[in-house]
């Protein structure tokens, strides 16, 4: 895929402003896509979109197919006869710059509870058909998830593999029995499904007439306790007797870290998967390009070969490299859905074989900016050794801001870096780099809220290896000026990266 010379942001829609404690899908949405298009710019870049659990990670879900309910826009549910004005009323005052998640849920899902119980009683029987038609639509992943959502507050959020064994192990009798119990509660899952799809939709449709295309993101694994390796273990590598993970996923002993990275998710069994041709992946991919126009799989490189850790290590050491069919896969999603507009996420240490399965398929890759002043001219990342087909980030949701990155680097590396620009001009580093991520050869420049804002550490979305105070981050109501707006419009049209009318 290769991608035209334009530019985007990357901001994820928890971070918008809103009165319910937490982005979504309102009039804040619409307004910030209006911003994109008055910018020149041509790209929203969003986090995964899946339903988020312990932690409120977007890379740790419920679900590789649904979408997250936080996100669903009481304003729009008011506007559609769902809530009323009374429903609203006692919504508290949230902090504007910062998601408080516990209260947030608690608020908005009393809400939802609302919006469903109108929906059942009082919705159009117009309505009542769409939903039906979407619930026998999304049946194939629907069934499953609103069923394992159930199950979880049947089971006080434990862990499906502590549930009883009979319906841990989905046995199609206890199955049926739990689907008639809970069958509220199914119901309950199955609506929040259909409103966000249909919050979604309306959102991209008006993205996409105002010439923004969505590049979305996916963690290559999924959750332990997900709706996934609950109704499809064999998919994964699950313990037969116990369903724990037998192998886990993560990264070996490198530069950053002495014991690696063990993240704890399942690593797949490949030779099932491909026994049905990657029915599951390609499912999953089919259903994300429904929200997205482009999309970016994270850790890339485990489609070449991953580390897997056995169950019972501590650190990821003691692992293993596996083969995996990257190539196959690719080649049956390639026949099964056309062209595939996917970001390869290639950071870090990358092999030969790696780099070859990546552009074999015209993959773009990755290049941040911050990591390119620790060594010499042959850095990867200098904006002079880039390719054209790549993504070029001054940093990401998983690094620092700009301004908190400059405060924290090594001497060495600032040298280097006011060496490379000819000093630190009064607009500030983080502008600096906005002009030399737009400046460069790659095809695509992305830039954060944070980055437009002038923030510090303050702004950080995520800090890689911290479990507190991650994903919380929000910018203030009128903090996208005007003024701001028509800077990045002239840096965009000067780096040749405004749209060609």
């Amino acid at each position: 895929m290769l991608l035209p010379r334009s530019s985007g942001i990357l901001l994820h829609p928890t971070s918008l402003p809103s009165r319910f404690g937490i982005g979504d899908l309102g009039s804040q949405a619409y307004e910030f896509i209006d911003f994109l298009a008055k910018s020149n710019q041509q790209f929203w870049q969003i986090l995964p979109l899946g339903p988020t659990g312990y932690g409120n990670s977007p890379y740790m879900s419920y679900s590789a197919m649904a979408g997250n309910p936080l996100l669903i826009s009481p304003e729009k549910l008011q506007e559609n006869g769902l809530l009323t004005d009374a429903d609203l009323a006692n919504v508290p005052e949230f902090a504007l710059d910062k998601v408080d998640y516990d209260p947030v849920i608690q608020t908005k899902w009393q809400l939802l509870r609302q919006a469903c119980t109108n929906f059942k009683s009082n919705a159009p029987e117009e309505q009542q058909l769409k939903f039906a038609q979407f619930c026998q639509a999304k049946a194939s992943w629907l069934e499953d998830y609103a069923l394992f959502m159930a199950l979880h507050q049947a089971f006080d959020e434990t862990s499906w593999h502590t549930w009883e064994p009979e319906i841990a192990k989905a046995q199609p009798k206890a199955v049926a029995k739990w689907r008639q119990e809970l069958s509220g509660e199914i119901y309950f899952h199955k609506y929040l499904q259909f409103e966000f799809y249909r919050q979604w939709s309306s959102l991209k449709e008006y993205a996409n007439e105002n010439q923004i295309q969505i590049i979305g993101d996916i963690p290559i694994y999924v959750a332990h306790h997900s709706a996934d390796v609950w109704a499809h273990r064999d998919f994964f590598a699950i313990d037969e007797e116990t369903g724990e993970v037998a192998w886990m996923a993560g990264v070996p002993p490198d530069y950053f870290s002495e014991t690696g990275q063990l993240w704890g998710n399942p690593v797949y069994n490949w030779e099932e998967l491909e026994k049905d041709h990657f029915q599951w992946w390609i499912e999953r991919i089919r259903r994300m390009f429904e929200y997205v126009d482009v999309l970016r799989i994270d850790h890339f490189r485990g489609f070449e070969a991953y580390w897997e850790v056995e169950q019972g290590e501590e650190t990821a050491i003691n692992g293993r490299w596996i083969k995996a069919p990257g190539t196959a896969l690719f080649e049956v999603l390639r026949e099964e859905l056309g062209q595939l507009p996917i970001i390869a996420e290639d950071l870090g240490v990358i092999t030969p074989e790696v780099e070859e399965l990546r552009d074999s398929f015209e993959f773009p890759g990755m290049k941040i900016l911050q990591f390119a002043f620790g060594g010499g001219p042959g850095n990867p990342y200098l904006p002079f050794n880039l390719t054209r087909n790549c993504i070029v980030y001054a940093g990401t949701h998983d690094n620092n801001t700009t301004r908190g990155w400059l405060n924290q680097i090594s001497e060495h590396e600032r040298e280097n870096l006011i060496r490379y620009l000819g000093g630190i001009s009064s607009d500030g580093v983080n502008w600096d780099l906005i002009r030399l991520a737009l400046s460069s050869i790659a095809n695509l420049a992305i830039i954060t809220v944070q980055d437009l804002l002038d923030l510090g550490e303050e702004g950080c979305m995520n800090k890689p290896g911290t479990t507190q105070g991650n994903w919380e981050w929000r910018y203030l109501p009128d903090a996208l000026t005007p003024e701001l707006s028509d800077r990045l419009k002239t840096l965009t049209y000067i780096y040749g990266r405004a749209a060609q009318n």
